[in-house]
Order: C-alpha cells, then sequence, then structure tokens
C-alpha cells in the first residue's frame, strides 16, 4: 500500500482532546511547525512560514498523549500523511492536513523528559516470565558427545 510517511517536528498548539469511542481511544491535537532560516541581512535566526497539522493518536497511544503532552512541548510525530480537502462556508478549495500518528515523543534537543513505562495488565506478566539473565547455562554432559565442543586441530 502506498502511503505518505512524515517525521514532523514541532510545538503543540492545542490541548489535546481524548475520546473513548466503541472503537477504542482517540485523541487528537493542532501542531505547529515552524521553519526556520538565518538571515544574512539581518545576522539572525528568523522564522518563516508556520504549518499545522492536526495530529491523530489511537489506542494505547492516545492515552499516553493524554497523560503526556500539553500545550507548547515541543514534540516529534511520525505518522501517516493524509490531505483532504473539501467545499467550507462557500470557500472552494480548504484543505485540512492530518497526520495518523504511529509514535509521538518529546524534542529532547529542546528540553529534558522523564519516561515512565504505562501500566501493563498482571495477565500479560504472567504469560512470559521474564529471563533471569544472571544464572549461568547448566553445564553439559562430560559424556555426552553431542554436546561436548570439538577440540581445536592442532596447527604444525
Amino acid at each position: 500500500m502506498n502511503e505518505t510517511v512524515v517525521c514532523v517536528v514541532g510545538n503543540v498548539a492545542t490541548q489535546p482532546v481524548y475520546r473513548e469511542p466503541a472503537a477504542g481511544p482517540s485523541a487528537r491535537f493542532r501542531l505547529a511547525v515552524t521553519s526556520r532560516y538565518w538571515d544574512r541581512e539581518k545576522n539572525a535566526w528568523t522564522d518563516g512560514h508556520t504549518n499545522f497539522f492536526t495530529v491523530w493518536a489511537n489506542r494505547q497511544l492516545a492515552v499516553n498523549v493524554a497523560a503526556s503532552v500539553e500545550v507548547g512541548q515541543p514534540v516529534v510525530v511520525q505518522g501517516r500523511l493524509k490531505v483532504r480537502s473539501e467545499v467550507r462556508e462557500g470557500q472552494q478549495n480548504w484543505a485540512s492536513a492530518d497526520i495518523d500518528a504511529v509514535a509521538i515523543g518529546h524534542d529532547l534537543a529542546r528540553g529534558t523528559a522523564l519516561f515512565r513505562r504505562g501500566a501493563r495488565p498482571e495477565a500479560s506478566a504472567a504469560v512470559r516470565p521474564e529471563p533471569n539473565w544472571e544464572t549461568p547455562p547448566a553445564e553439559a554432559p562430560a559424556d555426552d558427545p553431542a554436546q561436548q565442543r570439538p577440540e581445536p586441530a592442532a596447527v604444525t
């Protein structure tokens, strides 16, 4: 399937709206992305055009967005770009750019964040126990030829 996957860095422009319809949790917020360039005449960085995207998150990502993302925070969003155009209030070519997010995170180039893993259901922990990496593997019996390592050949 052909899709346009984008990675966008910007600031959260609106408070995330969280909903729990029958299809599962969903959250959305507006993301402002402003380009910056070096203006040689002013000898300073200058803001360029600002693009706004509506970012959509579903399922567990929506729950985590609602708990973690606030207005003004710098974020990195990766997802599928969807551009829609329609007629609204007499305007012929009204367009909207949406991102169906796969991953959202804080931009650590502009600040710090504290990661906290989400709560897991108890049933999933019982299904696959965590291996004990500190326990050495059991030794193979010395008389089992299938488990013995071959002796290196002597080079003369």
